[in-house]
């Protein structure tokens, strides 16, 4: 009634333009009445029985192993395996999920950090008149809006710039823009727009001039994706779902149907990685949530069941935030080789990505010199001349592998399937693999409705449309003022803590440690130039942070935004956590030395460290070899041919510089390549060499050296 009254006031005002837009602006209204009230009466119907305080990981795992039978088990703790626990358990479903890693750890952690519905997937549609298509996007947008709803301390709209070189490029990506805009309809975030020339620059003054036409801006959502599948795990936890990570399945347990004969999947045999405990979880339905390892869950139920996933793997790279505007990204739509590369504010950084080629499945992808060399050649093509992008500006690099499937159903069983699959396999395993973050809960409602169905599980209607997520449901984008004025933290921290736990950013800063300084009152840095602080290494173990890994790479994002940051955090980190979960020193060591090889090798610290070696070439004139030479001698004054800590330490000493001699041995160990305690007057010019490439930026030797020759100058007596 309320929607005929409505239309019908419309229609009395009158039938020109300004009668439409009233009219469609109370219907706008009526529905986000309509939606808000729907959502109360849904969360006042659910109970949450852990509102208060999480259970612990022993308790999860206590009732995975306890429990007689659960109506469904979900293996795999990814967006997608998350979003079906939240999925089933709101609606009334005994539920369990196990995960053999941590949640996040694979694919869903390592996106592009866009919530977007995909305007090439439209332009595919439009060109092709693909209608499976159309409907994906329009789908993913619609999932796009609810998922900038129900995080909004972890997401937020972010205006995409496409700039344009060629005239008739204009109207073109004009016109696909818009129609984006109105696919979106009523969950259209805000109206795309065109841009001159100087206006592009002037939002964008790092973008390349020659040529420039102008600009289309338009609007995407951007989040922390691990943090955000962490938020969906937590959610499902705290409304009763039995769920833990470092358990992975064994093998799966079955039985014969009476009627049929057949074996049915009726539970999983588990084992806690951590302790190597084994147990039985049995379970009405299983689901196989485990994105590239579907085939692998797959095969454990019917060896000879055909692969369907066909991994592709994409690389992201995260170079210093001056390489972009704070609130402004970048759309390459058509790289060198037809791929589309994405240049986005994150976090305070820059991240861009990302490529796409066949992989092998593993758990630990590593991203690779060539395409890391690509986006950066790709970048420089949209960057001015005046902007140098260099190889030594890489903080991070990560490789994802995202899980194309090809659909068994299909008659066409090699061409892969744009969308998201769900399968019953003969033994009534429910398999959800492809599609993409943003239609995570669309996936996960499908799959629920085909369990449910298959199984005759008794369930109420999907709840999870407007279902606040944890640390949502008390923020404000003032809430960090508060955290500032109750518990004297820095504006920056409280910022930080605001958007990554959002209401339960209180629970953190009860947890920080006091400075002892006039300010900040609390809150101790991890490391000086990332607001993370020791508080969030407590606070991560009660969201079921069982590793250091956990900590840097998805708890903090520490590991993907400066792996050498992330390194120097480590031995503290590991020291909290030792003493939290009374870990022994050898169990200390293991975890620093796994966290370090996490780093070198799916980080990018290789990469990194790689740019300077012992067989890199000098590559200098001899004037600037000149230069140099005269500048390390003044610190090996003995000319040995070598300058050790006591070198520096004595020149900075008479030029009244105080580094400790802990820093003073890590700076001279990132340069010294065959580790023998002193660097030698070709690793230095092999150094300058690099700094010069641009393969090694913020070289802190190389900095410190100048500017001590630079003091020691202005020292020497005038003539």
């Amino acid at each position: 009634m309320a929607f005929r009254r409505v239309l019908k006031r419309t229609a009395i005002v009158g039938t020109g333009a300004a009668a439409t837009l009233f009219g469609l602006s109370q219907l706008l209204e009526y529905r986000k009445t309509q939606v808000c009230l729907a959502r109360q009466a849904v969360e006042v119907e659910l109970k949450v029985p852990f509102a208060d305080d999480l259970p612990s990981r022993s308790s999860q795992l206590a009732a995975l192993r306890d429990t007689e039978e659960f109506d469904v088990l979900i293996v795999g703790g990814g967006a997608t395996g998350a979003g079906c626990a939240l999925e089933a358990v709101t609606r009334n479903l005994k539920t369990a999920l196990v995960e053999r890693n941590d949640f996040s750890s694979g694919t869903s952690s390592r996106s592009t950090k866009l919530i977007h519905g995909g305007v090439r997937y439209l332009q595919k549609a439009i060109m092709k008149l693909d209608y499976e298509q159309y409907m994906m996007v329009k789908e993913a947008l619609h999932e796009r809006a609810n998922l900038l709803e129900i995080a909004p301390h972890l997401s937020a709209p972010l205006p995409i710039m496409l700039p344009v070189y060629k005239w008739w490029q204009l109207p073109y990506y004009w016109a696909g823009i818009k129609m984006y805009d109105l696919v979106a309809g009523v969950h259209c975030l805000k109206s795309s727009y065109v841009l001159s020339k100087t206006k592009a620059l002037e939002l964008f003054p790092m973008l390349k001039k020659d040529r420039l036409v102008g600009a289309i801006v338009y609007y995407d959502g951007q989040h922390n994706d691990a943090r955000m599948n962490l938020a969906i795990g937590l959610t499902a936890a705290r409304y009763g779902a039995a769920m833990a990570n470092y358990t992975e399945v064994v093998s799966l347990l079955k039985r014969s149907d009476p009627e049929t004969g057949v074996e049915k999947v009726c539970g999983a045999r588990c084992r806690d990685v951590l302790s190597g405990q084994e147990f039985d979880v049995r379970a009405k339905c299983v689901i196989n949530a485990t994105g590239p390892f579907t085939d692998s869950l797959r095969k454990m139920d019917d060896q000879k069941t055909a692969n369907i996933c066909q991994p592709s793997a994409g690389v992201h790279i995260v170079i210093p935030g001056y390489y972009s505007p704070d609130n402004m990204g970048l759309l390459d739509p058509a790289t060198s080789d037809g791929r589309v590369i994405f240049f986005l504010p994150w976090e305070k950084m820059t991240i861009a990505g990302t490529t796409d080629s066949p992989t092998s499945v593993t758990a630990h992808p590593i991203p690779t010199e060539d395409d890391i060399n690509f986006i950066l050649n790709e970048v420089r093509n949209y960057l001015s001349p005046d902007v140098e992008v260099r190889r030594g500006d890489v903080l991070a690099a990560w490789s994802g592998i995202r899980p194309l499937v090809t659909d068994p159903n299909s008659k066409d069983t090699q061409s892969i399937c744009r969308n998201h699959i769900v399968n019953v396999s003969q033994s009534g395993m429910v398999t959800i693999a492809g599609g993409k973050w943003t239609t995570y809960r669309s996936m996960a409602e499908e799959t629920l409705d085909t369990a449910i169905q298959t199984h005759g599980l008794e369930a109420s209607a999907s709840k999870t449309v407007g279902l606040i997520l944890e640390g949502g449901r008390d923020w404000s984008p003032t809430l960090y003022i508060r955290l500032v004025q109750d518990y004297g933290l820095e504006n920056e921290v409280a910022q930080h803590l605001a958007s990554t736990y959002g209401g339960k950013a209180f629970e953190v800063a009860k947890m920080a440690q006091v400075t002892g300084k006039r300010w900040p009152i609390v809150g101790k840095r991890l490391v000086s130039e990332f607001p993370y602080i020791e508080g969030e290494v407590l606070y991560a173990i009660k969201e079921y942070a069982c590793t250091a890994i956990d900590v840097i790479a998805r708890r903090t994002r520490l590991g993907f935004l400066n792996v050498q940051a992330a390194d120097e955090a480590l031995p503290r980190i590991v020291e909290l956590m030792g003493k939290t979960l009374n870990w022994t020193s050898d169990r200390k060591t293991a975890e620093l030395e796994a966290a370090r090889k996490f780093l070198y090798y799916e980080m990018g610290y290789r990469s990194r460290s790689e740019q300077l070696t012992k067989t890199s070439e000098i590559n200098l004139d001899n004037q600037e070899v000149v230069r140099y030479k005269n500048r390390f001698h003044k610190f090996d004054k003995e000319s040995k041919g070598f300058i050790t800590t006591v070198d520096v330490q004595s020149v900075l000493q008479s030029i009244n510089i105080q580094i400790d001699e802990n820093s003073l041995h890590e700076i001279l160990s990132e340069v010294d390549l065959n580790k023998n305690g002193q660097v030698e007057i070709d690793e230095f010019l092999q150094l300058m060499s690099a700094v010069k490439k641009g393969q090694v930026s913020d070289s802190r030797l190389a900095i410190l050296l100048k500017t001590a020759e630079e003091s020691l100058d202005l020292r020497a007596p005038y003539p």
